[in-house]
């Protein structure tokens, strides 16, 4: 089953590619659709953050995981350097799971 599964979702990114491809240019210079393509990596890395962080199986939790976003945030706005904003997030979140808060 799990390979049926494989098989069906492959043919369906390959045949998404095909589709992708097969537009013609003149609709893809448009600038609408050059704002929208800028932004959906965005939001879908937003997306992907915020159920990382607060998604706890079927249900939402705020725990270790929310302190390390809102450090990487603040960090952020700061215009920390990356490596400070990634290693400061993860340092926070587990010294708090150390110290158990948010566990």
């Amino acid at each position: 089953m799990i390979w049926f599964a494989v098989l069906a979702t492959s043919l369906g990114c390959y045949l998404q590619k095909i589709v992708g491809l097969s537009i013609p240019q003149r609709y893809l210079a448009a600038p609408r659709i050059q704002t929208v393509v800028g932004v959906i990596p965005i939001a879908l890395l937003s997306a992907l953050t915020a159920v990382q962080v607060f998604g706890h199986g079927q249900g939402l939790a705020v725990d270790a995981r929310a302190a390390g976003l809102a450090f990487a945030f603040v960090a952020l706005l700061l215009r920390a350097p990356f490596v400070v904003v990634v290693v400061g997030a993860a340092a926070v979140a587990a010294g708090l799971r150390a110290i158990g808060v948010g566990a």
